[in-house]
């Protein structure tokens, strides 16, 4: 009898998306055989909330994050940051704010991102919900704003933001600033792939006790999946990868891992017939 995987909480999925619309109890069956017991949805625009809901009511492992993502900024108005904070306060699976951040790789929208994010990492402290943070191509102004915004929160007495950097990317220094902030890092498939030098480097050197592991499915499978579409059950190359870079067991990334993700989202304990 093959002995059972270690558990793994996927911390960053899109499962509502079109793309496993005709196949998610196959996907479910196989996150499970995987170990993966806890998943986080992430959230790209607030219209998604309803399909995260309903995919939370079929899978009582999925948890989910309200937000507005740094592409989608054209979106952003004068009720978006209520609407957020409303529907973050409606439904008990909400675990996060996000994803929100900076990507100055394929916009120009500079200043509405900023905008955007500010407003977040607002909703996010007040409701003391951590936040996911999408940071591509803007590491230096992401660690700026928020130095600017838990400096300014600690002047007035009021708490300071935490949460996630997901899906990381940056060079050991730019996760130093991260970390300084009080900020977990989450690695994707891209540990996986074999020009990553420098995210091999950056997930060396976290912390074990601020350190994630995800999917970002359906997005960047990881090796041996490369190319195929990401799913959870995939979580489990890349927690062996970063296993593998740090010089530990898969059992022990594991176990610090799924410890690290309920401790951040608050994560509920399930029922033993949900696992």
């Amino acid at each position: 009898m093959q002995p059972a995987p270690p558990l793994l909480v996927d911390t960053h999925v899109h499962i509502a998306f079109d793309r496993f619309q005709e196949d998610l109890e196959a996907v479910a069956v196989r996150w499970r055989e995987a170990g993966v017991s806890r998943l986080v949805h992430s959230c790209v625009e607030p219209s998604e909330f309803e399909a995260m809901r309903r995919v939370a009511d079929r899978f009582p492992e999925v948890s989910f994050a309200i937000g507005l993502h740094p592409l989608d900024v054209d979106q952003w108005g004068e009720s978006s940051a209520a609407q957020i904070r409303q529907l973050a306060q409606s439904d008990p699976r909400v675990v996060a704010i996000g994803e929100t951040g900076l990507d100055f790789f394929k916009s120009d929208s500079v200043e509405l991102q900023k905008i955007a994010l500010r407003a977040q990492l607002e909703i996010a402290a007040d409701l003391g919900l951590p936040v996911i943070i999408h940071c591509r191509d803007a590491a230096t102004a992401m660690a700026d704003e928020l130095a600017q915004f838990q400096q300014s929160r600690r002047a007035s007495g009021q708490s300071v933001a935490t949460g996630v950097m997901h899906c990381w990317g940056g060079t050991p220094e730019e996760t130093q600033w991260f970390l300084d902030q009080g900020f977990f890092i989450s690695f994707s498939g891209t540990v996986t792939f074999k020009k990553a030098e420098q995210i091999q480097a950056s997930a060396r050197m976290v912390p074990s006790d601020r350190l994630l592991v995800e999917t970002d499915c359906p997005f960047l499978a990881p090796v041996p999946k490369r190319g195929k579409r990401n799913e959870p059950a995939f979580v489990a190359h890349v927690a062996a990868q970063v296993a593998s870079l740090r010089g530990v067991s898969l059992e022990e990334l594991a176990q610090q891992t799924t410890q690290n993700a309920f401790d951040l989202f608050n994560l509920p304990a399930l029922e033993p017939s949900a696992t």
